[in-house]
């Protein structure tokens, strides 16, 4: 992700990028350190994007604190999420990974969220996905995804009507994290609640 915070600064935004341990850490652990990363803002406004499994992370960090009750820690800055390649409807190839011993161990704690998906957005921040149909990945490759893809994550799987805008780039799973051009969207959707798709 630091390409893409890079380009975003150059944007104009100032951005802190969340680490968390994919494999070795609960989710729920995951969901509480990004709740509280995000506190730690001091900007007015907040805005958030997250590729694939960090997709899902926002989203059910977003949840929980939409079910927090009022005084319950300082509410999150208001702002925009965009999404890039994550799996709201679960995952095909994740779900055939899981399918075989090597593959839960592979996945490990990313499982759940991987194959699950997530049905919450949010409806009191704009929410947006950009998805990719150009199908070169893994998932490809093992003949788990059908339909139109960017090789790891099928574009059905990157929809939900909760979405305020779902974009469609001709990038890889891989190459939507590092595309300049999805940087732009990603921009121009932090500042005006919509894609530029005269790009």
């Amino acid at each position: 992700m630091l390409l893409l915070a890079h380009r975003l600064k150059q944007a104009g935004f100032a951005c802190r990028s969340f680490n968390y341990a994919t494999w070795r850490q609960d989710p729920v652990e995951s969901i509480s350190a990004l709740a509280d990363f995000c506190r730690q803002t001091q900007s007015e406004k907040m805005h958030l994007v997250g590729y694939s499994l960090g997709g899902l992370l926002i989203l059910k960090m977003l949840e929980k604190e939409s079910r927090s009750e009022p005084g319950q820690g300082m509410p999150l800055k208001a702002g925009r999420v965009v999404l890039l390649g994550s799996p709201l409807a679960g995952s095909s190839a994740a779900r055939r990974l899981s399918s075989t011993v090597g593959g839960r161990m592979l996945l490990r704690h990313s499982r759940s969220g991987l194959v699950e998906g997530v049905s919450f957005i949010p409806s009191d921040r704009e929410c947006a996905m950009i998805a990719g149909n150009r199908p070169y990945g893994l998932g490809r490759l093992m003949g788990a995804v059908k339909g139109s893809s960017d090789g790891t994550v099928a574009v059905i799987e990157t929809t939900s009507e909760g979405l305020t805008d779902h974009l469609l780039l001709p990038f890889s799973h891989t190459g939507l994290m590092l595309s300049g051009s999805v940087a732009s969207q990603v921009a121009a959707f932090f500042n005006d609640g919509s894609f530029n798709l005269h790009q």
